[in-house]
């Protein structure tokens, strides 16, 4: 999951990003308004968290820049703001959800993977397709009805392609979501992990649930 983060300060900037990070996100964060517009419109995330008073270019244009801009990607406002006029205008604006400061970082995790499920068509939290069983609180993975052991990377990559099914995913969206700037794009990096995913999830090569198309990606293919 990429997330982005648009946080005038510094130290909870960096600490979510730390936090975020250590759950298996790939973290942008902006430091004002202005930098936030830029990454929010130059590049694809699954979710983004946008501060209100935000220097250069407050929360609330910020999210209707987006919204104008088509980015449909699910948006959280955090706030240090009492009033409720803030807030309905930051929902009206296109937010999909806020979250008061101070706040648990336990409750912005639940609420980013609920906006990311809800997005993609799931209410629960836990994602069935085609005998494959994800818990996303959990992060354990069923086939069949039997647990088998993933790797994080292998997991992330599970997840995303089950949040996207029947949809043709390329190497490089795959990178730019799940994988830190350190992987190479060029290299058979996602290869490897989709060809262990593979063998974990149907080891007799009976079900083929990730199917190649040649030169697009790869695709969840499932009922």
């Amino acid at each position: 999951m990429r997330v982005l983060v648009v946080e005038d300060e510094t130290a909870l900037a960096q600490q979510l990003r730390e936090r975020l990070v250590a759950d298996g996100m790939v973290v942008d964060v902006a430091a004002d308004g202005r930098e936030g517009l830029y990454y929010g419109e130059e590049y694809g995330y699954d979710v983004a968290v946008v501060d209100l008073g935000l220097p250069e270019l407050d929360g609330v244009t910020l999210i209707q820049r987006l919204r104008e801009g088509e980015r449909r990607y699910p948006i959280l406002i955090l706030t240090a703001r009492d009033s409720w006029q803030d807030k309905v205008a930051g929902l009206e604006a296109g937010a999909d959800d806020y979250l008061a400061k101070p706040f648990h970082y336990e409750e912005l995790l639940a609420r980013l993977r609920a906006l990311v499920r809800r997005s993609s068509g799931f209410a629960s939290p836990v994602l069935r397709l085609g005998g494959i069983e994800l818990d996303t609180v959990a992060k354990e993975v069923k086939v069949s009805g039997s647990r088998i052991d993933l790797t994080a990377y292998e997991y992330n990559l599970l997840e995303y392609l089950m949040l996207h099914p029947n949809k043709v995913v390329s190497k490089t969206e795959l990178t730019e979501h799940l994988y830190a700037q350190d992987f190479e794009r060029d290299s058979n990096v996602i290869e490897v992990f989709v060809g262990r995913l593979r063998r974990k999830l149907d080891p007799e090569g009976e079900l083929r649930p990730i199917a190649t198309i040649r030169g697009q990606g790869y695709r969840l293919a499932v009922e």
